[in-house]
């Protein structure tokens, strides 16, 4: 069965609706043992960035009136670009990846996983345990442990989430699919699409220049953080797009995953619940062409920000919506990468653990060679904006493409072509990630970082510009 299904790369564009004509376009080459799991990892990398570069090149044709151009991907640069904030230095220094109480940790019937990175996620897990917020982090892990240790996981993860921090049982395949949250999500579109109205053709200008920009014109709104939704703005910054990412000035966010994912865009904090902030967005949404919502579902719904309403307020407004659970009882709740491959069972397939004892009554469970989930999803929404935007050009109307890291899970453990027999630890012969990676200095200091994966012939091989602080910038397009 598994030699009969299509390529991921053919399932992700049909997914976005693009013409199947198209995919002629594409040539993908690497070295053997690139992103080696029991999963189809490599296939699910490379197809997602093949399909966001052949919606470029079709965008970017669509724009000149020229034939789409060649899209050659370069599986090495996938590699690298996928595990991007592993390679990432500041100035020399690594940045800081996972906090000491983002973990596995053993319970009474296998294995939790916790997510703290964040200040308030560590206090608010540390208050099921009736321990402040400034708990050292050494005798916080140990009474995380001890408590952890004698009772199951299932509890923990519901008297977690209902503090408001993050914690997930882990569960083998089976027994996700047979949970009601696996359920809705395997019922649910790789990549959800819908036309909003029916708002007039709204064509940006004929592209001209070298390189070609294919988002060259259009105003991107990032109300994302943490990576899938930073890499899908990230791309369209890359491709030209003027990017304005909005964060509030109540919420922490990572400088170091900024500098990784800040490439091309510009920053400004604004408290959409004080007046002069709400009205300062009112302003750069009546000249933007797309919004990208990274938040839970429902969080920015008492903003005006759900799709319906910015259609209305905007229309022909492409919106952009990325969660991490997907449709379902889990709708609302908080999550990231880690988190949804101890639920979905990806962790217990890393360990073997699948097709003997349930997860976590014996090996630990594993995990990907990449946060593959949220570098994957953040290609496709950058595609199915392009997509989005390609369509736009012809009939016009608000559209709106949803995706979730849960759904992009279900794609790689069901889905997508099985992978040979894994290859070991690494990377196989001729892959060297110092080719993938570059030099560039900001107001960040020397950032080296990854290079682009996405590339057509004629398209743009780095950023315009890097990073810079966190809501440094004002809030304003760049062609006001």
């Amino acid at each position: 069965m598994t030699s009969t299904r299509k390529s991921g790369t053919e399932q992700a564009w049909a997914a976005l609706g693009g013409d199947p004509a198209l995919l002629g376009r594409v040539v993908t080459d690497g070295p053997e043992g690139l992103l080696s799991s029991r999963l189809p990892v490599r296939e699910l990398a490379r197809s997602a960035v093949a399909v966001c570069s052949l919606a470029a090149a079709e965008l970017a044709a669509r724009r000149t009136g020229r034939p789409v151009p060649p899209v050659r991907i370069d599986e090495s640069a996938v590699a690298t670009a996928f595990v991007s904030e592993r390679h990432l230095r500041i100035d020399g220094r690594a940045p800081s990846v996972f906090a000491p109480l983002s973990r596995f940790w053993r319970c009474a019937d296998g294995w939790v996983r916790t997510h703290a990175n964040y200040p308030h996620h560590r206090a608010r897990l540390l208050g099921t345990l009736d321990l402040a917020p400034d708990t050292p982090d050494e005798r916080a892990v140990e009474a995380v442990a001890a408590s952890f240790a004698g009772r199951r996981g299932e509890e923990i993860e519901r008297t977690v989430y209902a503090a408001g921090g993050l914690a997930v049982a882990a569960r083998t395949p089976g027994r996700w699919a047979a949970h009601p949250q696996g359920a809705a999500v395997a019922g649910a579109p790789l990549a959800g699409r819908e036309r909003l109205d029916d708002a007039p053709v709204r064509r940006s200008a004929a592209l001209s220049g070298d390189p070609l920009l294919p988002a060259a014109g259009v105003r991107v709104l990032d109300l994302s953080r943490v990576i899938a939704g930073p890499v899908a703005t990230r791309t369209l910054a890359l491709l030209g797009a003027d990017v304005l990412r909005i964060d509030s000035p109540r919420l922490p966010e990572s400088p170091d995953a900024h500098a990784d994912t800040g490439f091309g865009k510009r920053s400004v904090e604004l408290d959409l619940a004080d007046p002069a902030g709400a009205a300062a967005f009112d302003r750069l949404l009546a000249g933007a062409d797309v919004v990208v919502s990274g938040y839970r579902p429902g969080a920015l719904d008492r903003f005006g920000l759900d799709p319906e309403s910015l259609a209305r307020r905007r229309p022909g407004l492409v919106v952009a919506r990325l969660s991490a659970w997907g449709p379902g009882p889990w709708a609302g709740r908080r999550g990231f990468d880690s988190l949804v491959q101890v639920a979905t069972g990806i962790a217990a397939m890393e360990a073997g653990a699948e097709g003997g004892a349930e997860a976590g009554a014996g090996a630990k469970p594993g995990v990907l060679p990449a946060q593959a989930l949220d570098h994957g999803t953040g290609y496709l929404l950058a595609a199915a904006v392009l997509r989005a935007l390609t369509d736009q050009h012809d009939t016009g109307g608000s559209r709106l493409v949803t995706f979730s890291l849960a759904r992009t899970a279900a794609w790689l453990l069901g889905e997508l072509p099985a992978p040979g027999a894994p290859e070991g630890a690494g990377t196989g012969p001729g892959y060297e990630p110092e080719r993938w990676l570059t030099e560039t200095g900001g107001p960040l200091g020397l950032l080296r970082h990854a290079v682009p994966p996405v590339s057509f012939e004629g398209g743009p091989a780095g950023w315009s510009r890097p990073p810079g602080p966190l809501g440094a910038d004002t809030a304003g397009w760049l062609t006001d």
